[in-house]
């Protein structure tokens, strides 16, 4: 790779790419998707995260192999190259990419006059994100962004102009949302709809909430095989955007999902009861093993305290959602145990079982699916009933199965083949989203219920900064006994608070493991 002035020149495979020179595509204008090879062409805009690489660690019929780049100079892009490279080398069903590149500060403004595409793919610096989608939608270029679209209050009626904009431009605006193509949660939602064996969703306490969902993830982990290298911005919550807006996007998107599919939602059925943050802290060493670099950047001296970074990636949120009481929490930690990594618990109360995603010790941190009987009945008439429901799945999942666990404990056996993990996740909803362009539209739930998935992540961030202010990160403490005391299992994180209720929390934990 070459890098020159407002130039990137790629040498992969023995061609020169040069942006700017020779024949350009057509501009794109509003135009109908039919689904025929190569009609979809891909502009990557500003690639700061690993997510912009895995929507092409597939090729995709009815996507051009040629890809328009726009990125300011710097690592990021060339780390996002090397990417797909990567992909494009690989011995195993090898990528066929070819990437042109603009690389200067006039990049958006470039892009935006050039206009070489039709589909503008987002993943990389929250902060500009919203901007970025509103700007790309007034162009009349469709977009496909990674989550999440907004991390302010501020922001939230700037992505309601965005959406407004694109459906006056017939433009498609969609997130990823790779979290509904996990085997264990599609399960989970197709056996809640089933009366027989769920019930009917229970309403919740604050106590026992009717739907719980955790997340943990990891600063370091592995990506693509190799050890992934996150941008020193990522830990800045200005321009990454702090947890309760980060991964509880995907937490939030679920519920509204599972427990009221297809039905269009408004800002009016969400009511917060209590939202909380707080940081995992970060050594220099910790810092340098993820980003390569030697210390902490200047902008993020503000964060540093006693010479540890404090990262406000984790965060709680407690609400309603249409009357029914839900809470989601994440929690970042430096790096996962040998063999392990990022978790997920989740549960559905109804009637007549409760249906429970654990992702522990005892489930080797594999999703596993429970089904828990609740209901005033034998376990042979209820097992009927999860037999009878599953042998109906088992057509679109051959050798799909139940074995009990217990006496009124069940678990789902899924066939590894549909177990393809978060990575093939991101070629799924890329699928998905090929249709939709080819339809000309998104169902119609999907508009308004991003809306109320992103008025409730900002609208969770205003609370919890409001009650930090005033109780201290101390909260966790009973917010992690709260969990414990649910699901008797829980990750701790490993780097302490600078808040004692923080460190109440994980030796609250840990009592329980």
């Amino acid at each position: 790779m070459i890098m020159k002035k407002g130039l990137i020149i790629m040498v992969p495979l023995l061609t020169i790419l040069v942006t700017g020179c020779g024949e350009r595509p057509p501009s794109a204008e509003k135009r109908a998707f039919t689904g025929v090879p190569g009609e979809v062409k891909l502009i990557t805009l500003d690639p700061g995260h690993f997510h912009a690489a895995l929507v092409q660690k597939s090729m995709y019929e009815q996507i051009d192999p040629v890809v328009r780049v726009y990125a300011p100079e710097g690592e990021e892009v060339k780390d996002h190259l090397a990417r797909i490279e990567a992909y494009n080398q690989r011995v195993a069903d090898p990528t066929a990419w070819v990437e042109e590149v603009y690389a200067g500060d006039d990049y958006l403004e470039r892009m935006l006059t050039e206009k070489p595409g039709n589909v503008v793919v987002l993943a990389g610096n929250n902060a500009r994100k919203t901007e970025y989608i509103l700007k790309a939608v007034e162009a009349g270029l469709n977009v496909l962004a990674d989550k999440p679209m907004v991390i302010t209050p501020e922001n939230f009626t700037v992505l309601e102009k965005a959406f407004s904009v694109a459906s006056e431009k017939e433009v498609l605006l969609y997130d990823i949302m790779t979290e509904r193509y996990e085997i264990t949660t599609i399960l989970q939602k197709e056996l809640s709809l089933d009366k027989a064996v769920f019930g009917e969703l229970q309403k919740g306490t604050p106590e026992e909430p009717a739907i719980t969902k955790e997340s943990v993830h990891h600063f370091s982990k592995i990506v693509s095989g190799t050890p992934l290298k996150r941008p020193p911005w990522f830990f800045d919550t200005t321009q990454q955007g702090e947890g309760i807006v980060d991964v509880t996007t995907h937490l939030v998107d679920l519920i509204q999902w599972e427990a009221f599919p297809e039905l269009i939602l408004k800002k009016e059925d969400v009511e917060l009861h209590a939202a909380r943050r707080w940081s995992t802290d970060m050594t220099p060493e910790m810092f340098s093993r993820v980003t390569g670099l030697s210390g902490f950047p200047e902008y993020l001296g503000k964060y540093v305290k006693d010479n540890l970074l404090k990262v406000y990636s984790n965060g709680e949120l407690d609400y309603s959602l249409k009357g029914i009481r839900a809470r989601v929490s994440v929690i970042w930690n430096f790096e996962a145990p040998e063999g392990t990594g990022d978790t997920h618990y989740s549960i559905m109360r109804g009637t007549r079982c409760n249906l429970v995603i654990n992702q522990g010790r005892e489930q080797n941190y594999k999703p596993v699916l429970y089904i828990e009987q609740t209901a005033n009945c034998t376990p042979a008439e209820f097992e009927a009933a999860v037999t009878s429901a599953i042998s109906r799945f088992a057509g679109l999942y051959p050798g799909l199965s139940v074995s009990q666990e217990g006496e009124k404990v069940w678990r789902v056996e899924i066939p590894e083949e549909f177990k393809v993990g978060h990575e093939a996740h991101f070629a799924q909803v890329t699928g998905k989203y090929l249709q939709y362009l080819v339809d000309g539209k998104l169902p119609e739930w999907e508009v308004p219920n991003m809306l109320v998935k992103y008025y409730t992540t900002t609208e969770a961030l205003k609370l919890a900064s409001r009650q930090n202010q005033t109780m201290g990160d101390s909260v966790t403490g009973e917010a992690f006994l709260r969990q414990t005391k649910a699901r008797k299992e829980i990750s701790v994180p490993s780097q302490q608070n600078d808040g004692n209720g923080y460190a109440m929390g994980a030796a609250i934990s840990a009592k329980y493991l």
